[in-house]
């Protein structure tokens, strides 16, 4: 008996060997960018109740999109009688919920108002993972008036740090966006996210928020993006023009990311009329810059 077992015990050792051997001599996985829809595209409709987030998910799978960010601020309520129709909806249809869009000020003090803000992402965190979403859009916020931008990143990076235990805990990965205040500038939200230090943490990236140097920030952010945004138009010092995605999803691309291109419209043009277009051509340049 003893002899058997050890017999065994050799063949499994060498099994885990061959399997190890081949997975550490894998080639790097291939470049994969998805197209998605941001639910922010539609917010008059979804003000007005002219479209529900189900209509989001039936407008995703007739736009041959993978997935859909949803941006939460009309959500009439996160019981489960809410949620887990939705989930249904979005399975049924093939479409991936893999990330809601919450407002945060994590520029904030340790105190009662941290420590609210901190329980208010728990709860988004709880969402997040009873849709099935595995990541998070989250704010940096304003630099208190008095306050630093040293300062004030600190304390994101002291509320992420936190977040970021309860998050893990829940797979659900949290993204800081460049949206201006305290993210306003790349190195600063590259020096949060690293300051954080979390494999639960990285960042949200908004093709269209920076006003100066927009695509050298962009690469600046590049390797650290969990998440990205794209929109229609930018705008720097040299005025609007149409956002470049592939030169984004070449910068992406070579910096390893893989993951969703989602589309968040801001144009005037009503959204049921312009977005079309735009997914097509989400779509042709997710496949371009795909392996």
């Amino acid at each position: 008996m003893s002899h058997l077992l050890s017999r065994r015990s050799m063949l499994a050792t060498s099994l885990s060997a061959a399997a190890a051997g081949v997975f550490a001599s894998a080639a790097p996985l291939k470049a994969r960018l998805r197209p998605a829809l941001c639910a922010y595209s539609f917010r008059e409709d979804l003000q007005k109740g002219t479209l529900k987030y189900e209509d989001l998910i039936r407008i995703s799978a007739e736009n041959d999109l993978d997935g859909v960010d949803l941006t939460v601020y009309w959500f009439p309520n996160t019981s489960d009688a809410f949620l887990l129709p939705l989930k249904r909806t979005a399975y049924r249809a093939g479409i991936e919920i893999y990330s809601i869009s919450v407002r945060t000020e994590l520029t904030k003090p340790a105190g009662a108002d941290r420590e609210k803000a901190a329980e208010d992402l728990k709860k988004w965190v709880d969402v997040a993972a009873k849709l099935g979403a595995g990541h998070i859009r989250v704010f940096g916020g304003k630099i208190p008036e008095g306050q630093s931008e040293a300062t004030a990143a600190g304390w994101v990076a002291d509320m992420l740090g936190t977040a970021s235990e309860y998050a893990g805990k829940n797979g659900v990965v949290l993204g800081l966006e460049n949206h201006g205040g305290v993210t306003d500038r790349a190195d600063t939200i590259v020096g949060i996210v690293k300051k954080v230090n979390s494999p639960w943490v990285g960042i949200n990236l908004d093709t269209a928020n920076f006003k100066t140097k927009i695509y050298e920030q962009i690469e600046t952010i590049a390797p650290h993006a969990v998440n990205v945004q794209v929109k229609a138009m930018v705008k720097d010092e040299n005025g609007p023009a149409p956002s470049d995605w592939d030169r984004v999803a070449k910068m992406l691309v070579a910096n390893h990311y893989r993951g969703y291109l989602a589309l968040e419209y801001e144009e005037k043009a009503p959204a049921l009329e312009a977005t079309p277009a735009l997914f097509k051509k989400l779509r042709e340049v997710c496949a371009r810059h795909s392996a």
